[in-house]
């Protein structure tokens, strides 16, 4: 009984190094590491800002990954004292996250 355990048990971890194997040679080759211009991820912030720390959290699992490299801009399109206090706080806590207002959105993406 302990034998039938033990060897799902490494049938499963060799399943799992498998597709872990295969999930990072399929990123690597979707996403190259080397981008030869700068990326941009812009989401525009209005009112209170209620999704935008969720939005900008995912992004920057997706930047952690090293799936993607670029830069989140957070483009200020009406925020309120609490929206802008939310952004504020994400671009001290985060690089490569600015703050910016919509109107001047293209002098950022430079």
């Amino acid at each position: 009984m302990l034998h039938a355990v033990l060897e799902i048990f490494l049938s499963l971890l060799a399943v799992f190094g498998l597709f872990s194997l295969g999930w990072l040679a399929f990123g690597r080759i979707l996403a190259p590491r080397d981008f030869y211009a700068p990326a941009y991820a812009v989401v525009p912030a209005r009112g209170d800002g209620a999704a935008l720390e969720q939005t900008v959290r995912a992004l920057l699992w997706l930047r952690a990954g090293e799936l993607r490299r670029y830069t989140v801009v957070i483009a200020d399109d009406g925020l309120d004292p609490l929206g802008r206090a939310v952004a504020n706080a994400l671009v001290s806590r985060e690089p490569r996250v600015i703050l910016c207002p919509m109107g001047a959105l293209t002098e950022y993406l430079v």
